[in-house]
């Protein structure tokens, strides 16, 4: 495809859908129109006048409003960019200055980047993408970078739409994805730019949170990772403050559910995890007012529980399996000690963690065994510095004893009101797996179980 934006865009909407547009070549008098792709006009329909080419766009943009960006053949990347514009006057003086400096100008609507959707790049058999904000989000930190495929998957699943996208080959494609139909063509995907390359296919850096799994929730990205690899995740709806809400996962041969607040970013048995169905609209709006903390609710499906508990890479880089009999809330609280499980459900884990362990490296996930396999209930990325004895490794000035017993909000309580310096000493039988230890990790805080404990 040429270097010219305009024309860029002109070959892309040849295949698929872009924004509406407007492009002019410049002049000094009177800046001469070369393509165009307004709804409602043919394509490249010649306007008698820029105030008419202008005038069309604005009355056909969703917004009312409209975009112009400046470029010179010998360097695309944008000069002068101006946003959001709905008087005429001004929009059709801003083109004819830009035009006589040299410039050309493209007049397109005007997106709006926080509806619920997200923008990104696919290049080398990698898409990389986050809401509020244009394609150029991948410039910035916290874009999600996942495998296409898992990607397509993924996005498909949460906004129910297919990606209608070119082939990028190893090109680089930007793109967005709106719940509301945008574009010409009126579908739910922009292509916006496409630039041509023979780079080697990148890899892609896949980890969370970032910022797609903190607008729908920490547990629902790595539940979707897991179920974009193929792993047996339940049945899960997600109720999200953002997005509609959407389904994903297996039936389990249980008509039983799970109520699963679902944070921004990962918090240990902070919030509610109850079974049963709970109002999710009243939940969210008793845990968490402010809308900042809590980003979904999930309902998922209940795994009839022969054994439960969790897997974690620990500190030499190997797995650890721990769980109990029946369902694993209590124990993940805590509440409930890691008991001897059968070699057939260890294996049957190890294998699942092995086979997660292959794509994204180090993972810690949540899992729960119906006699016949296991469930993942859910995912997350990276190792443990836990080992035996140390559950998170360091050195202290003194030392602090918790009892396990007084329950994880009080634990919480104290690692806030501590001071630096002071490690926490465990007393109580608890697992290198469960919240009481996820925690610790979390506020980094150095934590030993006590000889009792560890015996």
């Amino acid at each position: 495809m040429s270097l010219r934006k305009d024309v860029s865009l002109d070959e892309l909407a040849r295949v698929g859908n872009v924004a509406q547009f407007v492009s002019f070549s410049p002049d000094a008098n009177r800046p001469r129109q070369e393509f165009c792709r307004v709804a409602g006009f043919d394509a490249n329909h010649r306007f008698p006048s820029l105030a008419d080419a202008l005038r069309s766009l604005i009355e056909q943009s969703p917004d009312g409003t409209i975009n112009l960006r400046s470029f010179t053949p010998d360097s695309p990347r944008s000069r002068d960019f101006h946003y959001g514009l709905s008087d005429l006057t001004k929009a059709e003086a801003l083109v004819r200055s830009m035009s006589a400096e040299g410039l050309f100008v493209i007049a397109n609507e005007t997106v709006d980047v926080s509806d619920g959707g997200v923008s990104g790049v696919i290049q080398g058999g990698v898409a990389e993408f986050a809401p509020d904000d244009t394609p150029r989000c991948v410039e910035k930190g916290g874009t999600s970078s996942l495998p296409l495929d898992w990607a397509l998957a993924l996005i498909e699943t949460v906004y129910g739409i297919p990606v209608e996208t070119v082939d990028a080959g190893r090109g680089r494609l930007e793109f967005s994805i709106h719940p509301k139909p945008r574009g010409w063509r009126r579908t739910h995907t922009l292509m916006w730019e496409y630039e041509g390359s023979d780079s080697a296919p990148a890899m892609a850096a896949v980890k969370w949170p970032n910022r797609f799994s903190r607008l729908i929730g920490d547990k629902t990205f790595g539940l979707l990772i897991a179920h974009a690899m193929g792993l047996p995740v339940p049945r899960t709806t997600c109720i999200s403050r953002r997005i509609a809400p959407f389904t994903f996962g297996e039936a389990t041969s249980s008509k039983e559910v799970w109520t699963r607040t679902c944070p921004r970013e990962q918090e240990p048995g902070r919030f509610t995890t109850i079974k049963g169905w709970l109002d999710p609209f009243r939940l969210l709006n008793a845990e968490d007012p402010s809308g900042e903390a809590i980003s979904a609710v999930l309902s998922q499906a209940a795994v009839p529980a022969t054994f439960a508990g969790a897997a974690i890479t620990d500190a030499r880089g190997e797995v650890v399996v721990e769980g109990a009999a029946g369902e694993g809330d209590r124990f993940m609280l805590g509440q409930k000690v890691p008991e001897r499980l059968p070699q057939s459900v260890v294996g049957d884990v190890e294998a699942i963690y092995h086979r997660t362990k292959e794509r994204l490296g180090p993972v810690r996930f949540e899992w729960v065994h119906d006699g016949k396999r296991v469930w993942i209930v859910q995912l997350h990325k990276g190792a443990t510095d836990s080992a035996a004895s140390t559950l998170v490794p360091g050195e202290a000035d003194r030392w602090e004893t918790f009892d396990v017993s007084s329950g994880l909000e009080e634990l919480r309580n104290l690692l806030h009101r501590l001071p630096s310096g002071v490690g926490v000493r465990i007393r109580g039988e608890v697992g290198l797996t469960s919240h009481v230890a996820d925690l610790l990790r979390k506020h980094r805080r150095p934590a030993r179980l006590t000889e009792t404990s560890a015996a």
